[in-house]
């Protein structure tokens, strides 16, 4: 078996005084271990009923992207201000460590699809409460959420907690 906590990398002080990063990088650079987190990221979502994927900018798309494309599910992107194209849905969000914006395009969600948001990270909930806001006001319906990883100290279950929330590895 094996275990994903132990093989992710701690950076304390990183970006910032006080922050701990918690870097997926050895995961990512050993196939077995990636595809052990895709395995278990995608086996928590095996009783959720979905229509479409998002992933959040940018270390979303790592876990997300190959989901999609093994369930057959369409996967959209949701991107920091600015990076796309058309008539896009824009909404503010926190960071553990500043405030940033986030955007999808308006019609990417159609009204009563059911959405699933895979990333990599669940801290403060800022991100993804700002994606659960935006599908919402387009209509669509939030089926679950899941994470590699949970810093459970940091609140984002809380924010969150009128979803359905999976997480694989907690600190």
């Amino acid at each position: 078996m094996i275990d994903l906590k132990n093989i992710i990398r701690n950076f304390p002080n990183f970006p910032k005084e006080g922050i701990i990063f918690r870097d997926i990088m050895p995961i990512l650079a050993n196939p077995p271990y990636f595809q052990h987190a895709i395995e278990q990221i995608e086996k928590t979502l095996e009783d959720v009923d979905y229509d479409i994927i998002i992933a959040p900018e940018s270390r979303g798309f790592i876990f997300a992207a190959p989901i999609a494309l093994r369930q057959s599910k369409p996967l959209v992107l949701a991107r920091k201000k600015g990076k796309l194209p058309g008539d896009v849905e824009k909404q503010a969000y926190s960071l553990e460590y500043g405030e940033d914006y986030i955007e999808m395009q308006k019609d990417a969600i159609k009204p009563n699809q059911k959405i699933v948001i895979i990333d990599d990270l669940l801290a403060t909930g800022g991100t993804v409460g700002c994606i659960c806001k935006m599908v919402e006001y387009l209509g669509g319906q939030v089926s679950a959420l899941a994470f590699l990883i949970e810093l459970e100290g940091l609140g984002g279950k809380e924010v969150l907690n009128k979803y359905n929330i999976h997480s694989i590895i907690k600190y």
